[in-house]
């Protein structure tokens, strides 16, 4: 009989690779996070732009649009999803995003994990939702009210089809589909790994050796504060997208 005590948080179940399926953030774990706060420089705008605002009240996507609904308040749902949205919208402004491109970027940021079935390495979730978003485009651009082109339709789905792949992994058709949506991709993928700061294990954080973006450091501090207080302030009662809105506030990026 094992005398090994049952593991509480998030933290321990990932260094004895147990971590299950459905994976939900726990008093220890953000403990553990604001613990191990690394030293950041902080590079971030000042605040996000007006338009790229609106586009992240609506973020929040619907819980019907998510493949598992279980995952809604997970480490891959709506906290997550808001977060890289406006990690991509930091990111825009500083590579100079025309608002075209941001509006693009924002809804493809915040809908990329929408296919996922669990918190694990859901290998696929990425192609998985592509052709969900592909299939919706309608409903989506006019949820996020912006009109929507063929070409921002192509480069949004193209960009959630690879966030999952990494680049060494590109085949033929990836790197072609890749050369059409080059600079939304490499953003999405960036704000992705930005906010992976939420995972139990440091092994797992953000590492910009995995993007094409040179802005990636400068955005490492503000990534870190909005998972410490948007975790923070869902486990102590706000629901996933008032969260994230109250460390937006708080990182002074919204008013």
């Amino acid at each position: 009989m094992s005398t090994t005590p049952p593991a509480t948080n998030l933290v321990e179940l990932a260094a004895r690779k147990q971590l299950p399926h459905h994976q939900f953030t726990d008093h220890a774990t953000v403990r553990w996070i604001e613990e191990n706060r690394p030293h950041l420089v902080d590079g971030a705008p000042s605040e996000i732009r007006v338009t790229s605002r609106r586009l992240l009240t609506r973020a929040a996507i619907p819980a019907d649009w998510l493949a598992e609904p279980r995952l809604r308040d997970s480490l891959h749902g709506i906290r997550h999803a808001m977060r890289t949205a406006a990690l991509a919208a930091l990111l825009a402004e500083t590579t100079g995003l025309d608002e075209p491109d941001t509006a693009t970027l924002i809804v493809a940021a915040a809908v990329h994990d929408c296919r996922r079935l669990h918190d694990k390495d859901d290998r696929g979730h990425g192609a998985r939702a592509a052709q969900w978003f592909t299939s919706n485009a309608e409903v989506i651009w006019e949820h996020f009210h912006v009109e929507a082109t063929e070409l921002a339709v192509a480069q949004a789905s193209t960009s959630v089809r690879l966030h999952d792949v990494p680049y060494s992994d590109f085949t033929t058709d990836d790197e072609a589909h890749y050369s059409i949506a080059q600079k939304i991709s490499d953003l999405v993928k960036a704000a992705d790994a930005l906010d992976r700061y939420r995972l139990p294990k440091l092994s797992w954080w953000p590492d910009p050796q995995h993007v094409r973006v040179e802005a990636f450091d400068q955005l490492r501090a503000a990534a870190f504060d909005l998972v410490l207080w948007s975790e923070a302030g869902h486990l102590a009662g706000l629901d996933s997208a008032d969260a994230v809105f109250e460390a937006l506030e708080r990182r002074e990026l919204i008013g």
